[in-house]
């Protein structure tokens, strides 16, 4: 059984995530915590997840979580999640990152901590999206450079990166398979006199209101005919069903930086 301790255990995705790994057969939550702070400090982790059976109390720091944990799952924000994967690199402890919206030097700050430990990071970790992924860069190959790109992301009022972790993904597997720089092909909106569309572009656009968990297109334009790759997340227990997943994965793995390709075998 692989013992999970939950970052930001008192936000949306840190309570989903107690919740389901507590009725998982593989994983179990054994600590929760939140920043110094807060006011769910102490609080019952049962309590947060509505799991009745779930023991322990949400602690101050990250330290006192993962002394009694295999595996660090983090869904929270870049500071913290920098923060926490500090002291799981000291500890020895395996990572699996949720977290959106890092930057160039964070993710390199990634990479230089997965030498010392095992480590998944993901801009998404739906099952259903990884495969979409995969299936956007087969596409785009058999398709070729006739068909125009453009991609569509939809998401709730209070997400704050845009485009979204996981369309930035896709755009990336897009620009790879057509062999373009992603800073020189991609347009993000357009307004005004923006002229003809350029062969070589990949369009982004966002939305941005209400409740909508994750929703993510890509148009592959052709003369006569289009093709659209639709993944639509009902519920943000599919990105946790995911993490769960990764987490039992990465336990018995050595260093290395992992994505969920590797963990649901889907690399080349």
């Amino acid at each position: 059984m692989v013992k999970v301790a939950v970052a930001g255990a008192a936000g949306r995705m840190g309570r989903r995530i107690l919740a389901l790994s507590a009725a998982h057969e593989e994983a179990v939550p054994v600590s929760g915590f939140e920043a110094p702070n807060s006011e769910y400090v102490g609080r019952p982790l049962s309590e947060l997840a509505g799991v009745a059976s779930l023991e322990g109390v949400v602690a101050d720091s990250a330290e006192k979580a993962l002394e009694i944990a295999d595996v660090l799952v983090d869904f929270t924000v870049p500071e913290a999640t920098m923060q926490n994967l500090a002291v799981a690199a000291r500890l020895g402890k395996a990572c699996v990152i949720g977290t959106t919206g890092l930057s160039v030097e964070e993710r390199e700050k990634i990479a230089s901590y997965a030498k010392e430990i095992p480590v998944v990071f993901a801009p998404n970790m739906s099952v259903g999206m990884n495969l979409m992924f995969k299936l956007a860069g087969m596409i785009t190959k058999v398709l070729g450079p006739d068909y125009a790109l453009e991609v569509l992301e939809a998401h709730h009022d209070q997400k704050k990166d845009a485009p979204s972790g996981t369309a930035v993904k896709i755009i990336d597997e897009l620009a790879k398979q057509r062999g373009w720089d992603v800073d020189e092909v991609c347009a993000h909106g357009r307004k005004g006199l923006v002229g003809a569309r350029p062969k070589e572009e990949i369009g982004v656009s966002v939305i941005r209101g209400g409740d909508i968990v994750g929703e993510h297109t890509v148009y592959y334009i052709g003369q006569g005919e289009r093709l659209e790759l639709t993944h639509k997340a009902q519920s943000r227990d599919t990105f946790v069903q995911g993490a769960i997943r990764a987490a039992v994965w990465i336990s018995q793995k050595e260093p290395g930086l992992y994505d969920m390709p590797d963990v649901l075998g889907l690399t080349d």
